[in-house]
């Protein structure tokens, strides 16, 4: 559904306003007053609801919602003065006002002059009479519809498995603000009706569609879910889930958290695809934001380079992109970890207070709070870090890299037995996942400190051999074989490190491992490395 009113269109789904021909940015909590005001424009919206509404009831200064209305006015072409579109009613609240007509979104439905749209792309189109070139959209989240699960049991009485796991994939992957997720009464007024899942996610506006079906007897549950792309109808990624049901509720938590990890790294990597075959011209703030995080999980120092270059253009263009700011602190961070930048006071200031403001800008959005977490643990505030992180699996139980970050900053504090079970979260969730190398590496390193030193060795072996792997895993089982003695894996060992990085030495070590809380594990770390043969330097 399309709402217009005026020169404007107003598109809930898809998060966007447009007027004639441009569409109108919009910050988040703005766009969101937007559509509370147009969808309750029967009545007064008061203060209080507004505040529930838009800032999940957070306390807010009086000057936060007066600056959030003001900015609402301004992206209708409204103002405080004429109140043509949102009027204030005295000691009561806010009223939209303006003429709405609620628009068919199919294709081939009459609009008003001046706009057409097609819902089978991926753009909304204005023109000045109807016959206007197509604009791209820019700035926007794929929008994804989790369709009712069907009901294979025979049984009407377990309606209730299917439906309980689609809302939870709703309420989870809704935690993904890099995603647009369709409300759950939208899907579930779909709910029974057959027909063309394409048909029905062009319906809902959605650019992905989840639909699955689950079949309970007696003690056995099977789930079988799909990711289908709307425009093309292509599967995108599809599993089956068996389980044994003992405790109904811990099988559904568990299936629901694993299909939320596959879906979300799914259709990042397919925007990513989409965004790379663009021509350079089109490319905005969305645009290059995807783009470079696809230079950012290859992990190489010349894609880590062109993942800040290309963030930098994506905060350039829009400067309140959460997102953006996020990840192009995590590239500053992972430059100094993994690459070549100097370790700086200058750099560290600057990953913070780009993570900083991410938070600023939206403190609910489980990546910017891991990134966040990190950017403190760089700084040596470990007590924050561990705090941010711990928030971050909170906001998202199915963020991988959050149980990833937590588990590393806990094995920092000494705290290895409660750390290992992060570790483990994070790699059953993340088997699609482009950094799960990561995971195993940093498992690799706990056990290390914890002087388990064969494990260290399996986990870091484990992770050499996932694609796009990094240096450190090698390094992590060079120092774990050193402490073991192992002298007919160490020579094999020895070389492969240095064939991934020519020149590593225990210094080198030390410079790198510069946030490692315990001067006694980091001395550990490189006791191992000179057992193993490496140099000082």
């Amino acid at each position: 559904m399309l709402y217009a009113f005026d020169d404007y269109l107003l598109d809930f789904a898809r998060r966007e306003v447009r007027c004639r021909d441009a569409a109108v940015p919009s910050e988040p909590q703005v766009f969101d007053l937007i559509v509370f005001l147009v969808r309750h424009r029967d009545r007064v919206a008061t203060l209080d609801e507004i505040v529930e509404h838009i800032w999940d009831g957070r306390h807010v200064s009086e000057s936060t919602i007066r600056n959030c209305i003001n900015a609402a006015r301004k992206t209708l072409g409204d103002d405080g003065k004429r109140q043509r579109v949102i009027r204030t009613i005295p000691r009561r609240g806010l009223r939209f006002v303006a003429e709405v007509r609620e628009l068919d979104a199919a294709p081939g439905h009459d609009l008003p002059d001046g706009i057409k749209t097609d819902t089978s792309s991926r753009h909304v189109a204005l023109g000045s009479g109807g016959g206007g070139e197509q604009v791209e959209r820019i700035d926007r989240r794929p929008v994804v519809a989790v369709l009712p699960f069907v009901n294979l049991s025979g049984d009407a009485a377990q309606e209730h498995v299917g439906d309980g796991i689609c809302e939870d994939i709703i309420t989870i992957l809704a935690r993904h603000r890099t995603l647009s997720v369709i409300a759950r009464n939208s899907v579930f007024a779909f709910k029974g009706r057959a027909g063309d899942v394409r048909q029905t996610g062009q319906a809902l506006g959605a650019d992905y569609v989840v639909e699955g079906s689950a079949r309970r007897v007696h003690d056995d549950l099977r789930v079988t879910v799909h990711l289908i792309r709307t425009a093309t109808g292509q599967l995108i990624w599809s599993d089956l889930f068996d389980r044994q049901v003992e405790d109904l509720f811990e099988v559904q938590d568990t299936i629901t958290q694993m299909i939320v990890a596959s879906i979300e790294p799914r259709i990042d990597s397919t925007e990513r695809a989409l965004v790379q075959r663009k021509k350079p011209s089109s490319l905005r703030a969305w645009d290059l934001f995807q783009l470079g995080r696809t230079h950012l999980y290859r992990a190489t120092r010349s894609d880590n380079s062109e993942a800040q270059r290309l963030l930098r253009q994506a905060i350039d263009d829009d400067p309140e992109f959460a997102s953006a700011n996020a990840h192009l602190s995590y590239a500053i961070l992972l430059s100094m970890l993994y690459f070549e930048a100097e370790p700086e006071e200058r750099r560290l200031t600057e990953a913070h207070d780009l993570a900083q403001r991410a938070m600023e800008l939206d403190d609910q959005d489980a990546m910017i709070r891991f990134v966040y977490g990190r950017a403190l643990l760089a700084r040596c505030d470990y007590g924050s870090a561990l705090h941010e992180l711990r928030g971050a699996v909170a906001l998202n139980s199915a963020l991988a890299i959050g149980h990833c970050g937590l588990g590393d900053s806990l094995a920092y504090e000494g705290r290895y037995e409660e750390s290992f079970p992060h570790f483990q979260k994070a790699i059953e969730l993340s088997p699609h996942d482009p950094q799960r190398w990561a995971y195993h590496a940093y498992r690799a390193l706990a056990h290390l400190f914890a002087r388990q030193f064969r494990l260290a060795a399996d986990w870091a072996r484990k992770a050499t051999h996932i694609p796009n792997c990094h240096y450190w895993p090698y390094a992590h089982r060079v120092a774990a074989l050193g402490h073991l003695g192992a002298e007919d894996e160490l020579p094999s060992a020895r070389a492969a490190l240095l064939e991934r990085r020519p020149g590593f030495t225990c210094s080198l070590a030390r410079k790198r491992l510069f946030y490692i809380r315990d001067a006694e594990q980091l001395d550990l770390y490189v006791e191992g490395l000179k057992k193993a043969g490496l140099p000082e330097g």
